[in-house]
């Protein structure tokens, strides 16, 4: 049984639908950073009706860090990819 609900699930086939590098892709580095920009997103919103809510920001935290790993990554082989990834999802760096 899958962890996410249904309406979560739907969002995130619709980000790796419109990521996608090519059919059945959800691996790539486009993906893996585009999910969790989203879920980022998602918590950011959560965070400003609960602000005491410091479990989760541990999250959160740790997501921002793996997607910065994923983008350094991105970065070192092609450096123009790089650039679209990030003006696509609005990234500041």
């Amino acid at each position: 049984m899958s962890q996410i609900a249904p309406h979560r699930r739907e969002a995130k086939t619709a980000v790796i639908k419109g990521n996608a590098t090519k059919s059945n892709d959800t691996g790539s580095p486009e993906v893996q950073i585009a999910v969790l920009t989203h879920r980022i997103n998602e918590l950011t919103e959560h965070f400003k009706l609960h602000k005491k809510d410091n479990h989760s920001r541990r999250g959160l935290l740790k997501m921002v860090s793996q997607r910065r790993q994923l983008l350094d990554y991105v970065k070192s082989k092609d450096n123009a990819r790089y650039q679209k990834i990030i003006e696509k999802h609005g990234i500041r760096r």
